[in-house]
């Protein structure tokens, strides 16, 4: 694909914002979409080669995509750009306007009512619960079965969530048919962001018919979450609870339609992205296996026989290196979508109101620019006298500004604990039925990971 991207000239014409250029290569109709949804990655690897932002076509709709670390950070700390674009306007058919897809006041009021659960200090809460359902999955690996690690990873995000977050009943059923629901709705969500054809997706053609039910088992997933909590009322400091009790800005309770809303957000955002990220981190444990031996010494070191701790955590420095490398090269969140409130500028270019701004950040954080080796797994490049060189926002997988994941302290310890608990029992080896291909949807994940773990 060729790209023709002007760059602002350090002239007195060049004080005057540029508009972008558009990228070659755009299909009739379709524009650049097909050339995204077949390989959205390399698609966006090659924008990033030939200028910091660039005009490409997602079907019949302008987009501006933008390449640098650099300017995908000044776009998540700008107050000029909110949520919105083709991807939140995609999700926002099932998370309809809780805290992720909602912008202004609405989401400074819903961020602080799901904030506190999930803050630092608040995790400690947690620590059993993930340490019984790490070991769970220990116990469930050590049967000598061959492991698919794309079912199981997302049965313990699901569980972990549930019991940490929703402190639900009847968690295997709720894991069952939320993640055969789940994995449905995303994958179908990504055909519709790349091809925003609205009335096709209308016509009554089995594809679309198994997304509308995949869709409703979600809502009502959600709806019995909520009804089955309001019969049974509890006292803590789970998200539910604080959502329950949560005002407006009137003083008055929250909707049902927000509270639903709410919900499907902690369903989706919880359990898909760390589970796929869990995914990955086996998947390169397993391709390096001299870093997952570094990571049992760690943990055997810094834990031994006892119990491990949320205090533990914070010291298993390889662990966490090796999980923030994991969320560098194979994030799950591997596009993201803004829309500018008002004519503003990114770069030196010129950004109309109204505008939807698209970036990857994959291949930011994998931008040969920022990195060595940038396709390399290599953990020991977040060490302190390594990491300092790094550029500002090259590797923001949680994102950044009033945008930033609430939930990333959660899933940092979440992964660490999994790690530290299965790591030092088994050395995983890829079984040949496995398919490591890439399975594209919004979120990126193995096709099918299945490996044999063999007790150390």
């Amino acid at each position: 694909m060729t790209v023709e991207s002007a760059q602002p000239e350090a002239t007195e014409a060049a004080s005057k914002p540029l508009e972008p250029e558009f990228a070659g290569g755009a299909l009739p109709v379709l524009g650049h979409s097909w050339k995204m949804a077949r390989d959205p990655v390399g698609f966006f690897t090659r924008l990033r080669d030939h200028g910091d932002i660039v005009r490409i076509r997602l079907g019949p709709k302008t987009v501006y995509a933008v390449n640098s670390p650099e300017h995908t950070g000044a776009l998540g700390l700008s107050p000029d750009f909110g949520i919105g674009g083709p991807l939140w306007d995609t999700m926002e058919v099932l998370l309809g306007k809780g805290v992720v897809t909602s912008n202004g006041a609405r989401h400074r009021r819903q961020r602080r009512t799901i904030q506190p659960p999930l803050r630092m200090d608040a995790i400690q809460r947690y620590e059993s619960v993930m340490v019984e359902e790490a070991r769970a999955l220990a116990e469930r690996w050590g049967s000598g079965d061959p492991v698919d690690v794309t079912a199981e990873a997302f049965r313990t995000s699901i569980r972990i969530m549930a019991r940490c977050l929703l402190r639900t009943e009847n968690i295997d059923e709720l894991a069952n048919r939320l993640n055969a629901a789940l994995n449905i709705v995303i994958t179908r969500m990504f055909r519709r962001m790349c091809l925003s054809f609205g009335p096709f997706y209308r016509l009554p053609l089995p594809s679309h018919r198994e997304f509308d039910r995949a869709l409703a088992e979600m809502h009502r997933l959600a709806d019995e979450l909520i009804a089955e909590r309001r019969r049974v009322p509890m006292e803590g400091h789970d998200l539910l609870s604080a959502l329950l009790e949560a005002k407006d800005e009137n003083g008055e309770p929250i909707s049902d339609q927000e509270l639903h809303d709410q919900v499907i957000s902690l369903l989706t955002a919880s359990t898909e992205t760390t589970g796929v990220q869990l995914m990955w981190l086996l998947d390169l444990l397993t391709e390096h296996p001299e870093h997952a031996e570094r990571l049992r010494e760690e943990v055997e070191s810094v834990v031994g026989d006892r119990t491990i701790t949320i205090g533990d955590v914070r010291k298993l420095t390889h662990t966490n290196n090796v999980i923030t490398e994991a969320l560098r090269l194979r994030p799950a969140v591997w596009i993201l979508t803004r829309r500018a409130f008002a004519e503003t500028e990114l770069g030196g270019y010129r950004i109309p109101a109204g505008a939807d701004v698209v970036y990857s950040p994959m291949a930011v954080q994998r931008d040969p620019r920022s990195y060595e080796r940038h396709l390399e797994f290599d953990p020991d490049r977040w060490l302190p006298e390594r990491a300092k060189d790094v550029p500002k926002y090259a590797n923001v997988p949680f994102s950044v500004g009033n945008r930033k994941c609430p939930g990333d302290h959660f899933s940092m310890a979440e992964l660490a604990i999994i790690l530290a608990t299965v790591i030092p029992k088994f050395r995983f080896e890829f079984l040949p039925e496995a398919d490591r291909s890439t399975h594209i949807g919004l979120t990126l994940q193995p096709t099918r990971l299945l490996l044999k773990a063999v007790p150390r």
